[in-house]
């Protein structure tokens, strides 16, 4: 529809009568329809009568409305602007949400490069694929549960939750372990009093969200850990080397920077070997979430001669699309499909050989 036409030409264009007579129309049509419903409540009380005159005419008032209004859109609208605004509405009725964090700066041990430009970078990716980002950077013990708290108030209803972490990370007994930039790890004997469970990120994610992505960028090698394990309060098989692995449930995918038990790269560069291709793949990529990791092990294999091999459990249930123009292209081929597969559109193909 052209920018200087009103709705009310729209309307008289489309559908030859005008918006103001289309509701003098309806408005007529509606005291009909009330004196037929009357008609079979004969023998009623005047009062009872009276009482359900006015409800039928309100009821009728705000479905002709509504009606109007409807009509009103798909005449005035063009398909690719009708395909835009479904997009609008869509984004605005199914939210993501995503949590973006990165350790850099710990106090007892080297600090990390990389994490910090890792979540940076990221954040900006989230945000052109419509995200919702709550981005921090080297956190403590304390603000990680503030900010834990705060992702899980957004993700309430959200239709994708997603989640990126870099920074040093443990196993202990079998639980993998974010660690904040506080942590003494003096003793591991009581590992939730100075650290972050993974397991905790990720079940508050499925309880609030339809769909989830969680990617741990957080095997690297870790000073901390390097205690013997007598001194830390723990048998030696209690402390693995790098994350275990995570099963998830249904509509979650889990992502890990490197296979379990092994060590991942924080890299020469400005991020990590398996953050610079995720946050490649992820801005570039029309593909599924699946193809996209495929593409980012490939890459981080090829940058580390084949020593690290990032590693997913996937129990998505559906394809997901990240980039909006990817599933506008899809909305709208399937919108073709569906045309083509009409009846009359196949009586078409038929008449016209």
């Amino acid at each position: 529809m052209p920018e200087d036409t009103s709705l009310t030409d729209a309307v008289k264009r489309a559908a030859g009568i005008s918006l103001t007579e289309a509701m003098k129309d309806v408005a007529g049509r509606r005291a009909w329809f009330v004196e037929e419903v009357l008609a079979t409540h004969t023998g009623k009380s005047e009062g009872a009568v009276a009482r359900l005159t006015c409800a039928l005419r309100a009821a009728c008032a705000r479905v002709a409305a509504m009606g109007v209004v409807a009509v009103t859109f798909l005449c005035a609208t063009s398909t690719p602007t009708m395909l835009d605004t479904l997009n609008g509405l869509l984004a605005s009725a199914h939210r993501r949400v995503a949590l973006v964090v990165g350790n850099s700066a710990y106090r007892h041990a080297p600090r990390l490069e990389n994490p910090k430009n890792d979540a940076g970078d990221i954040s900006a990716v989230l945000r052109k694929l419509e995200f919702h980002v709550i981005e921090a950077a080297d956190l403590d013990k304390r603000a990680f549960e503030a900010i834990l708290d705060e992702f899980a108030s957004a993700l309430k209803g959200a239709d994708v939750g997603f989640f990126f972490y870099a920074g040093h990370g443990i196993q202990v007994s079998g639980h993998n372990y974010l660690i904040p930039i506080d942590a003494e790890l003096t003793t591991l004997a009581t590992p939730d009093v100075e650290m972050v469970r993974l397991e905790r990120v990720h079940r508050t994610m499925e309880r609030e969200a339809l769909t989830n992505l969680l990617f741990f960028d957080a095997c690297r090698d870790n000073p901390l850990t390097r205690s013997p394990a007598r001194a830390l309060g723990l048998r030696s098989a209690q402390i693995g080397r790098g994350l275990a692995a995570v099963e998830s449930g249904a509509g979650t995918l889990i992502s890990f920077s490197t296979q379990p038990g092994n060590v991942a790269l924080d890299g020469a560069g400005r991020n990590s070997p398996f953050s610079a291709a995720l946050i490649r793949e992820l801005g570039t990529s029309s593909e599924d979430v699946n193809a996209i990791l495929i593409a980012v092990r490939n890459e981080v294999m090829r940058q580390t001669d084949g020593k690290q091999v990032p590693w997913e459990h996937s129990a998505l249930t559906r394809r997901l699309y990240l980039n909006p123009a990817a599933r506008s292209a899809r909305l709208s081929d399937r919108g073709e499909s569906w045309a083509a597969s009409r009846p009359w559109a196949r009586a078409r193909r038929v008449a016209t050989g």
